[in-house]
């Protein structure tokens, strides 16, 4: 049994911690989580009954925990809000280093999103679930799903806009 546990771990708990951090945007806060999310695993493991995968059952506790996290009191006392650092114009030819600067400029975007709107893009296309799964996941109408998604896409849109002209903006100075 214990062999087990620490092999669940292992296997899942660096997946875990990504989308944990997705959430609520603090890593040690985030490995709070998934510990507790272990924990609860271990106490009600009995209540798991193969319905879906263990994959995403533990997904779907990771996102609860952060759910309800996020509705705390705690948080709702500190403050959350990041700001996107602007570290000019890269002077640099590596494409590599380049590309890995824009997607972590997405992700720092994609992080500013309301949690509807973060979730389902993280789950639509950074796990690649389809919407009928993110719908079955979150317990909410397939329709939901669809309009939160669209909604997102609007609203990434319209920050990636408006942090290109910040960008723009501060090179020309």
């Amino acid at each position: 049994m214990q062999h087990e546990i620490e092999h669940i771990i292992h296997t899942y708990s660096d997946y875990l911690l990504r989308v944990s951090y997705v959430y609520v945007k603090d890593e040690q806060l985030a490995e709070e989580i998934i510990q507790d999310v272990f924990l609860k695993f271990y106490q009600t493991q009995h209540q798991f009954r193969e319905d879906a995968s263990l994959k995403t059952y533990l997904v779907k506790m990771t996102i609860n925990r952060c759910h309800d996290y996020l509705r705390s009191w705690k948080n709702k006392r500190s403050i959350l809000l990041e700001k996107v650092q602007l570290k000019g114009k890269l002077h640099t030819v590596e494409k590599v280093y380049i590309e890995k600067q824009e997607r972590m400029e997405l992700t720092n975007v994609v992080v500013t999103l309301p949690v509807i709107y973060r979730e389902v893009i993280l789950l639509y296309y950074y796990e690649e679930y389809s919407t009928s799964d993110i719908a079955q996941l979150l317990e909410v109408p397939h329709s939901t799903i669809k309009s939160r998604l669209q909604r997102a896409r609007k609203e990434l849109q319209k920050q990636l806009s408006a942090y290109d002209w910040e960008v723009l903006s501060h090179e020309s100075i």
